[in-house]
């Protein structure tokens, strides 16, 4: 199939793989909107992006703030008309606090889970509404889903579960959603947070190296398009092999 002229929203794309979903997209024929909270970052991609002949605009956005998702999806259809895709990239992760459940302070946590699981839900509302039959929408999940490690991964697997639940509830719509659940990637977010440990990793994981955020653009395109058209609600795995549900 072709994208060129679909309208994709991608959050949190001002760094990491948010920034190569926005640059793949671009470089596959679509309209980007960098929905992203930093403003340097974001005006940094639109422009690197706006250079190569693509259509692409920057709107900062807050997900963990309903108004803001409502804006991000006005100034998008007052830009380009509709909305096609919606990738739900933005989380926080690479500067989160790692303390457990009984320590954490409530306040953090309920920004946490406001931004990483709702933060989804909130932009599918806003965006749906102008998205025409035969659109879908990519998640963000992680392995970290199936871990129990912490609240980062209690939000990814509240993150699945959103995500068949408004497959179901999207079907009569015919739009699809769908998430990626990312291994270990190599991004400054992981060295951040993992360090070292993420050397650790590799060595139990059968392909035995990190992700790139093109293997996860890979999967995101493939989610996106036709040849995804009767694959909805499904969690996908891009992890070399750390993960294998039967």
């Amino acid at each position: 199939m072709t994208f060129k002229d679909k309208v994709v929203v991608i959050t949190g794309a001002g760094q990491g793989i948010g920034e190569c979903y926005a640059k793949r997209c671009a470089a596959e024929g679509m309209k980007i909107v960098i929905a992203e909270l930093n403003v340097e970052q974001g005006q940094r991609v639109a422009t690197q992006i706006a250079e190569t002949g693509a259509e692409v605009a920057f709107v900062q956005t807050d997900v963990g703030d309903e108004q803001s998702c409502l804006d991000c999806a006005a100034q998008t259809v007052a830009r380009f008309g509709r909305i096609d895709y919606l990738i739900n990239n933005a989380a926080i992760f690479g500067n989160m606090k790692i303390e457990g459940y009984l320590n954490v302070e409530m306040d953090y946590l309920e920004k946490f889970m406001r931004v990483n699981v709702h933060g989804s839900l909130m932009m599918a509302r806003a965006c749906v509404p102008h998205m025409p039959k035969g659109s879908a929408i990519v998640n963000q999940s992680s392995t970290a889903a199936w871990m129990n490690i912490g609240f980062y991964g209690v939000a990814k697997l509240a993150l699945n579960g959103l995500t068949g639940s408004l497959a179901r509830e999207l079907g009569w719509r015919k739009i699809r959603i769908n998430a990626i659940a990312p291994g270990p990637t190599e991004t400054e977010a992981l060295r951040n947070t993992a360090g070292d440990y993420a050397d650790e990793l590799v060595k139990q994981m059968p392909l035995s190296r990190l992700g790139t955020p093109e293997d996860m653009a890979d999967a995101a395109l493939f989610l996106l398009s036709d040849q995804a058209s009767w694959i909805t609600g499904h969690i996908m795995n891009v992890d070399g092999g750390q993960f294998m549900r039967v």
